[in-house]
């Protein structure tokens, strides 16, 4: 048996599993482990891989779920993450037939185990461990390069009216913490805590980042941040799914890690 990440012990699954995924990297992570003909159910925000989780069946947002659609596709198993889906949500769900199976990657190092724990119940060994592979192979290399990189402090933005950022023990702050990025820390005890204008003006980040999600920050938003900012901090925009993605899309936000510290290091000079 092997522990999801509330400690609940799950068993090998034997039979043809039907699978409903209701968290978006997860998804993708199943396709990538070989099991996209056993997935039934998904959110809309599932969108990768594209071509194929269009013919999946929605069974509503992360947040605003249809229990009804999800039993509706008769699930053997329903993955969760804690972040993403509600406690009551999980509380509901648990009082089906269906098997739960909850997930919180708090760092990179974590997907290792994310692979590990999907294999074992869905019997997909081979591919968990080419993941595996490329995982470790590539935060190798960045580790080797973060040593050159300098330590700077980051605002990481998520959202607008109101601002909001991440705190130091979330999965985008782990991944900016490899490239020697500091996530600067707001006086709340949210993950994502919310910033009024008055406390954002006071902040003094070498980089503030303005996430593609999940408010989709564009051009015209990198004037709106400077005009609060002192004017000598630089503002760019980052691609959320590759900094708070994980599962098989961490091996790519790797490289993208590296190409992002780069790109810090030329805005800098």
């Amino acid at each position: 048996m092997v522990a999801d990440a509330i400690g609940v012990e799950h068993d090998k699954f034997g039979g043809r599993p039907r699978i409903v995924s209701l968290v978006p990297s997860i998804t993708e992570l199943l396709f990538a482990l070989g099991l996209g003909a056993h997935v039934v159910g998904r959110t809309p925000f599932c969108i990768h891989p594209k071509k194929q989780v269009g013919e999946i069946p929605c069974v509503g947002g992360t947040k605003t779920l249809n229990t009804g659609k999800i039993m509706a596709v008769a699930p053997t198993h329903i993955l969760l993450n804690i972040d993403e889906n509600k406690q009551n949500l999980y509380e509901k769900l648990a009082e089906t037939k269906s098997r739960i199976i909850v997930t919180h990657p708090t760092k990179v190092e974590d997907n290792l185990e994310l692979y590990d724990l999907l294999a074992y119940v869905f019997s997909c060994e081979r591919n968990a461990e080419t993941l595996k592979a490329q995982l470790i192979s590539r935060l190798k290399k960045l580790r080797r390069q973060s040593e050159s990189h300098p330590s700077l402090s980051v605002l990481y933005l998520i959202w607008k009216k109101p601002w909001m950022t991440i705190s130091k023990d979330t999965y985008i702050a782990s991944m900016l913490s490899l490239i020697n990025m500091r996530t600067l820390c707001v006086d709340s005890d949210s993950r994502y805590p919310s910033i009024s204008d008055s406390v954002f003006a006071k902040l003094k980040p070498n980089v503030c980042m303005l996430s593609s999600e999940p408010f989709p920050f564009k051009q015209k938003h990198i004037e709106e941040v400077n005009n609060i900012l002192p004017s000598s901090q630089k503002t760019i925009l980052v691609n959320g799914e590759m900094l708070s993605w994980y599962g098989n899309r961490a091996i790519a936000g790797l490289d993208y890690l590296e190409n992002l510290a780069s790109r810090i290091s030329e805005v800098n000079n």
